[in-house]
């Protein structure tokens, strides 16, 4: 990603970050003709590198301002979604205004040139081609349509994925065996673990299942947020002939890359509305241009227009409004800078982990490596734990101390409760989960 866009450039954007107020949209009839009545100021990004930046609890606080938060809970959740700050919420409104106003004269004239600039807008921050993009409603469906289509295997042949991986994508994996005659190989990623570690168990992997065609890698994972060595694993995968799908769900606009560093991965699915903050169901699938023709049109026969990437999805009518609004989100998100996000990021997780590490009891399966974790973390109170002890535990989270996390299974080791911060949290915040730990922890 390139976060090293002037706030001058971001301003004078066709979508940029001076939008009206919300209360001025209402009541306003002709809105596709009117300029923005107000526009939202952002606080001036500090000097200094990133991890000073992300220390700097004033300019947070100023960001903090620009989402609205419920006060009944303390939200340690945001893995699920990531909210919309401010100036995003307004252009989503704005934009809902816009398409009821023009209707299907904008659907059918001018939508069109408005996914093609969102398409080349996400292009270029991941550093690849406008037509290697295709957008979906979502990481899953993504995944969904790239795992089912693949064209690369034949009877016999296997394919793989690890514990940690999402839910879902398994499923479509699983169902592979009646759909396509192939095997299913799992393995079991290491706890503690290293990236050498890691490297190692997809390297066992697939020397003990030399029939693997496809491996399902996933680049931060949703249960205990394990940051994979992606590069390093697909140039193995690479060298048996092995093709790599990679789930990228929780890692654009959470950690700062571009897509040629991920060791060559030809396809990848996408979330625009988790940590880009986009609205929510929006996200995109990549197809390397030289492979699309092993990612079959979806539900569609080969023919006319199969060339172009976008016949690997069909959604139907799909929601306009937050389509448009991805801009917005991508203005904003650049107007931090990623790497700051990133070390802001790390920084809290880092400063509720290091209050409990050593507390008696409590266990923490995200690694302390910087490289191999950002926000989200996974624990347990009282060692392995089943699903209802961890459901219990975050239950007891929200019930008695007001602080929303979620339970996750499917770990070979058992269940944990998943802890999420975003940006905008508050280091009180995370006091208050580290008091609720201990406390926890001492019954």
């Amino acid at each position: 990603m390139n976060p090293q866009l002037s706030r001058r450039a971001l301003l004078k954007g066709s979508l940029g970050l001076a939008v009206a107020a919300a209360a001025t949209l209402r009541g306003t009839p002709a809105l596709a003709q009117s300029a923005p009545a107000a526009a939202i100021p952002l606080p001036t990004l500090p000097g200094g590198d990133a991890p000073t930046v992300a220390r700097n609890e004033a300019y947070w606080a100023q960001i903090a301002a620009l989402y609205r938060q419920s006060p009944d809970f303390v939200n340690l959740e945001h893995g699920f979604y990531g909210i919309m700050a401010r100036p995003v919420l307004v252009e989503l409104q704005r934009n809902i205004e816009r398409l009821n106003e023009r209707n299907s004269y904008f659907l059918r004239q001018e939508y069109g040139r408005e996914t093609d600039a969102v398409r080349g807008r996400i292009a270029a921050l991941l550093g690849v081609q406008a037509d290697e993009i295709a957008l979906t409603r979502g990481a899953t469906e993504a995944l969904q349509n790239l795992i089912t289509n693949y064209r690369g295997l034949k009877p016999g042949d296997t394919v793989m994925y690890a514990d940690l991986d999402y839910d879902s994508a398994q499923s479509v994996f699983d169902y592979l065996p009646d759909r396509r005659g192939v095997k299913v190989a799992r393995i079991v990623l290491p706890e503690p673990a290293t990236e050498a570690g890691i490297v190692d168990a997809y390297a066992k992997g697939l020397a003990a299942n030399p029939g693997t065609r496809l491996l399902l890698l996933t680049h931060i994972n949703h249960k205990t947020g394990l940051i994979l060595p992606v590069a390093e694993i697909t140039r193995l995968a690479k060298a048996r002939g092995v093709d790599v799908i990679l789930d990228a769900a929780h890692s654009w606009g959470h950690i700062d890359f571009r897509l040629p560093e991920l060791g060559g991965v030809d396809f990848a699915a996408f979330n625009l509305h988790k940590w880009v903050g986009a609205p929510l169901g929006v996200g995109f699938l990549y197809i390397r241009k030289s492979r699309l023709d092993d990612i079959a049109p979806h539900l569609s026969a080969a023919g006319e227009g199969t060339g172009d990437i976008r016949s690997r999805v069909h959604s139907g009518t799909t929601s306009t409004a937050n389509v448009m609004t991805v801009p917005a989100a991508l203005d904003f998100q650049a107007a931090i800078g990623v790497p700051n996000k990133e070390a802001r990021l790390r920084y809290l997780r880092d400063y509720w982990v290091e209050r409990v590490r050593d507390v008696k009891g409590v266990q923490i399966l995200t690694p302390d490596a910087p490289r191999l974790h950002g926000a989200i973390t996974a624990l347990r109170i009282g060692g392995r734990s089943s699903l209802a002890d961890s459901q219990a535990l975050a239950r007891r989270l929200r019930e008695q101390y007001g602080i929303f996390t979620v339970a996750r299974g499917g770990l070979a080791s058992g269940a944990v409760v998943r802890v999420t911060p975003a940006i905008f949290t508050r280091p009180a915040e995370l006091d208050r989960l580290v008091t609720a730990v201990k406390e926890i922890a001492r019954g």
